[in-house]
């Protein structure tokens, strides 16, 4: 298959994923609904500079995102697919970085050949397909890390060191305004260990005095927004805001605390599928693909070297290593192009065997309660898994077979990412619909804003992480109540209603509800004063 080919393979499967989690996923709570609602706050109140939630100055994230979904709807009026578009476009965009990206490592019909075989790699990989539908921060340092690398690439390599620097600084900017200052986790490594890759020869001191300014460049648009903000934002949000973000992360994470080894056991989930595709390694091996190559030597840099720096780091996620998957992308792809290994049908295997085992294991969820005594802790929905997801997985690896009849790598490479694309369609089109209302917080948020509508108090029991918000356009902030107080609350505000949570078990034991729904586990439930008067032993501190 020719490089277009292979593109235009790339950008169905990517349009093909995006349809499927529109079609099928709500906006998830809670990160998806807190990041959507922080721009509704930032939009209701026409602020640009602190983002809001809840009513309060909100510190975790800088503001790019929100600021570009504010902007769609200044442009499109407030609506809920933009925000859901966002993400994909970066991811989009990313995609074309790589190929910008592997024709500047590998000039010529090589980087066009290595780009086009790197993005079905990339774009099926489990964690970045998953992500790249998802409403958060990811993407966006991705499409980042590419550009700064792309400016590196420029100057070092082609000649236009000023440009490519500006180029890099720029990145560096856009990085701190998405995530934070965690963009030179990525963006630094390649830049500062320039002399392993670069082959042009350079006077390495200009070039790290030109790195220094082109740093100061992205710190100095960061700070452009940091600082008035920190100003506007008040005592607590300037030192949550320069401190607690940075250095604070690092040292002593305040959420995502994790053991240094924490991303080594999570490397082979990372790397799937490709992880169990042999002509993938065959091809490393065999192809010599080594130090003595300075593109190799670029890739590692940008991608091991990252990944031991967020090893150190305190805060750790899966997702957080996303950015680092485009270069295990070129390396693949540089092998397969370089290596010449013929594939066979038994090389498709061991990833067809682990979706064929996955697909058995699904088809026997209904009888679980049969086979465990202690389910207590999942939701009833996930006992209700259709067979229908089963049998789709198992049309999903004939079909991965069947291409993988032919003996070229193209083949087979098109054939391991149908088989990664079937379990993402037939996980989101079949197994996520029984599950679809523990998500769906809109026709909550509706009931809570024909309250407020009607000037009617509400409150939510536990801490509140802005899930209702945006999707019931909402136009007050939802005061926090600890469930201890939830009568004291009552006693106050009579007419007043609560939100709140419990296990299915607990609820049992309750009132009945003015609204009750699923949510992720638990049962989201709406009380008034009359539930207290009618079984007040219900809302005794426990």
């Amino acid at each position: 298959m020719n490089s277009r080919a292979l593109i235009g393979f790339s950008l169905l499967i990517w349009l093909l994923a995006l349809a499927a989690a529109m079609i099928a996923r709500p906006l998830m709570p809670i990160d998806e609904t807190r990041y959507v609602t922080v721009a509704w706050e930032m939009h209701l109140a026409d602020h640009w500079l602190v983002p809001l939630l809840n009513g309060e100055p909100y510190h975790h994230k800088p503001p790019l995102l929100f600021w570009i979904i504010r902007i769609g709807w200044m442009i499109f009026g407030v609506n809920d697919l933009w925000p859901r578009l966002v993400a994909p476009l970066f991811g989009l965009a990313a995609l074309g970085q790589v190929l910008w990206l592997a024709r500047l490592l590998w000039p010529g019909e090589q980087g066009r050949r290595i780009g086009a075989l790197a993005l079905p790699i990339l774009l099926t990989g489990a964690w970045w397909l998953l992500f790249s539908t998802l409403t958060m921060f990811d993407l966006m340092m991705a499409c980042f890390a590419l550009l700064g690398w792309c400016g590196l690439a420029l100057a070092l390599r082609y000649g236009y060191f000023w440009r490519g620097l500006a180029l890099y600084g720029l990145a560096i900017g856009l990085g701190v305004l998405s995530k934070g200052p965690a963009i030179l986790v990525y963006a630094l490594p390649p830049a500062l260990l320039a002399p392993l890759w670069a082959e042009v020869k350079q006077n390495w001191l200009r070039w790290y005095l030109g790195l220094l300014g082109a740093i100061a460049l992205g710190a100095a648009i960061g700070l452009a927004w940091a600082l008035p903000a920190a100003e506007a934002g008040g005592a607590a949000f300037k030192q949550a805001l320069l401190w607690g973000q940075t250095a604070g992360r690092v040292k002593d994470s305040f959420a995502h605390k994790r053991p240094l080894w924490w991303y080594l056991p999570m490397l082979p989930l990372l790397l799937l599928p490709w992880l169990f595709w042999r002509p993938a390694w065959r091809a490393m091996w065999f192809g010599r693909v080594g130090w003595s190559d300075a593109n190799v030597r670029f890739c590692l840099v940008a991608g091991l070297v990252g990944l031991v720096v967020f090893s150190f780091i305190s805060g750790k996620q899966p997702h957080y290593l996303l950015p680092l998957f485009p270069p295990f992308a070129l390396l693949v792809a540089q092998a397969l192009e370089n290596g010449r290994v013929l594939a066979r049908p038994v090389d498709m295997l061991p990833a067809i065997g682990l979706v064929a085992v996955l697909a058995v294991l699904i088809a026997l969820v209904p009888f679980v309660p049969q086979l465990v005594d202690k389910l207590d802790d999942l939701p009833d929905w996930s006992m209700a898994v259709p067979l229908e997801i089963a049998a789709s997985l198992l049309v999903g690896c004939a079909l991965a077979f069947w291409l993988s009849r032919d003996a070229r790598v193209d083949r087979q490479l098109i054939a391991m990412s149908c088989l990664a694309l079937s379990l993402f369609l037939s996980v989101h089109l079949i197994g996520f619909a029984p599950g679809r209302a523990a998500y769906d917080m809109k026709p909550a948020a509706m009931v809570i804003k024909s309250a407020q509508d009607a000037d009617r108090p509400v409150a939510f029991a536990g801490d509140y992480h802005g899930e209702y918000q945006f999707l019931g356009r909402l136009e007050k902030p939802l005061p926090e109540v600890e469930y201890r107080d939830i009568p004291a609350w009552f006693a106050a505000n009579p007419n007043g209603w609560m939100v709140a949570r419990y296990r299915v078990e607990r609820l049992a034991q309750g009132p009945k509800p003015l609204y009750a729904q699923p949510k992720r586990g638990r049962i989201m439930v709406i009380w008034d004063a009359a539930a207290l008067a009618a079984q007040p032993e219900f809302f005794a501190p426990q």
